[in-house]
């Protein structure tokens, strides 16, 4: 039996499962921890919450009697991309890692694009405009804020290649995770050294650069005594969680774009030509498919806006779902179930940590808009699930409307595990929308690319024909559709009425 694991490192919590060569996942386990933000529109996380729950999922799955760990040919790594690890000389954490949802940047954001000679040339050279969430902007921030850090800072990684660096001893990334950092040459898949000399960064601080399924480590003896792993166990470049994400949806072709509703909203698309443009509106990427490259929205809080209603607002279900052995989500969605489309002319911006696609905006905030005494709790919760969907189809329109082509839409994460949600998303982007036989997204992906990468296919494509199909699909309902697309009109124009009151909002929280 060859076996190869995929270790996710999300922003809630770490994923690790293993599949055999058929792509048959045999065990899987997770691991939850928690997220701080110490300050309006900040987010951070200890990087040790990481390590603690890569060791406990990666024993679980090795302990289920399954295989042994002399099965294990390799495996790949995935994670929130766009996060910073600062590690001293000793290869310390000097400081939490600010997260890819964290808004606190949109100075040094101004900076980089003046620096880079405004934003068109800083796409030309990146092939991205500088957003809050990217890992550049969080370095000339630290650097400008924290300079007793800054000036011990010997090496930035991103949230993975920390554990790949824990799990090996050795400092890397790979292509697709590198493209949000916004110092990655896209178009030829290097570092910029132009942009970091423009920007001052060394580039002695930043890893080596591999293509995704090409082995960049092996498991050390510490990591193997901390996991249970044989040392030696090749570890592949593997992905960023959106590239990784759409390889395990098969989203390695032309024509088919994959949305993915998890704590953040991704709607993603291959293609075979980078492209430019000159606005910046979708974010451009190297594939994690060598030689090809992605164009992807982001809606910050989409499945998070859920999230925060189950935590502040969802007690109760949470309560009851734990005594029943349920899921707090579906007694939310059975709720929202009981009110149409539109939840009766209520409507729910999720801009909860600020927004990026199409916006770009740090200071968006939330809201209920419309509401009237007709209104409950399913209203509030249907409109939630709306509004989310909403802001996917914003990044939807735009790949549409850049002429990638759109012949399927396939959905995944929490969003996709719900009848009503998926209904919703069917009705809202305007197509039929597919479930897959494989829900494991970003994990499931990189150990298909462990799998390439140690010789199981002979390529990224290969391994997706062979292990991904779709399985279910939800189809339009005629009369939903037409409300929503009336209703999406008016859903466009809200931010544009609010804009200047978020930033005032935003001025007010920032005084004493």
């Amino acid at each position: 039996m060859s076996i190869t694991l995929g270790i996710d490192i999300g922003t809630s919590g770490t994923k690790t499962l293993a599949i055999d060569e058929r792509g048959t996942i045999v065990a899987s386990s997770t691991a939850e921890y928690p997220c701080d933000h110490p300050r309006p529109g900040w987010s951070e996380q200890d990087p040790e919450h990481w390590w603690v729950a890569t060791v406990e999922t990666v024993q679980q799955v090795l302990g289920s009697g399954r295989f042994h760990p002399e099965d294990v040919a390799g495996l790949g790594l995935s994670g929130q991309m766009h996060g910073s690890v600062f590690l001293d000389a000793a290869g310390r954490v000097l400081r939490p890692a600010l997260l890819w949802n964290d808004q606190r940047t949109a100075a040094e954001c101004r900076e980089i694009e003046e620096k880079a000679g405004g934003r068109e040339a800083l796409i030309r050279l990146v092939a991205n405009p500088a957003l809050t969430g990217f890992t550049a902007p969080k370095l000339l921030w630290v650097r400008r804020h924290e300079p007793q850090n800054w000036d011990r800072v010997r090496q930035v990684l991103l949230p993975k290649d920390y554990i790949r660096y824990r799990l090996t001893g050795t400092f890397a990334t790979e292509v697709s995770d590198a493209s949000g950092t916004l110092l990655l040459d896209v178009a030829n898949r290097r570092w910029s050294r132009e942009l970091l000399d423009k920007l001052g960064i060394d580039p002695a601080l930043l890893p080596p650069c591999f293509e995704s399924p090409e082995v960049s480590a092996a498991v050390s003896e510490l990591g193997a005594g901390a996991t249970g792993l044989r040392a030696g166990t090749p570890v592949v470049g593997g992905g960023g969680d959106q590239p990784a994400g759409a390889v395990g949806n098969g989203i390695v072709r032309q024509g088919v774009v994959s949305a993915t509703m998890g704590t953040s909203g991704v709607v993603f698309a291959h293609t075979d030509q980078l492209g430019f443009d000159p606005l910046g509106r979708l974010q451009r990427g190297c594939h994690a498919v060598p030689g090809a490259w992605h164009v992807m929205g982001v809606v910050l809080a989409a499945g998070g806006s859920f999230q925060w209603f189950r935590n502040e607002l969802g007690k109760a279900e949470v309560a009851l779902a734990k005594q029943r052995g349920d899921d707090p989500y579906f007694l939310l969605t059975a709720e929202a179930a009981l009110v149409g489309p539109g939840a009766e002319g209520l409507f729910f911006l999720p801009y909860m940590t600020g927004e990026r696609t199409p916006h770009f905006d740090p200071n968006a905030k939330a809201a209920w808009i419309g509401l009237t005494v007709r209104h409950g709790r399913p209203h509030l919760i249907r409109s939630l699930l709306e509004g989310a969907t909403f802001a996917m189809r914003d990044s939807l329109e735009l790949i549409r409307e850049m002429g990638v082509a759109i012949e399927q839409v396939r959905v995944s994460g929490g969003g996709a595990r719900n009848v009503l949600w998926r209904q919703i998303q069917a009705d809202i982007y305007g197509c039929d929308v597919h479930t897959l036989n494989s829900t494991e997204g970003p994990a499931f992906g990189v150990a298909l690319l462990a799998q390439v990468g140690t010789g199981g296919f002979a390529s990224v494509p290969e391994a997706c024909d062979a292990t991904i199909r779709a399985v279910d699909s939800t189809r339009v309902d005629p009369a939903a559709r037409s409300y929503y697309d009336r209703a999406y009109g008016v859903y466009r124009r809200l931010y544009l009425d609010l804009r200047d009151s978020f930033q005032a909002i935003s001025a007010l929280v920032q005084e004493p």
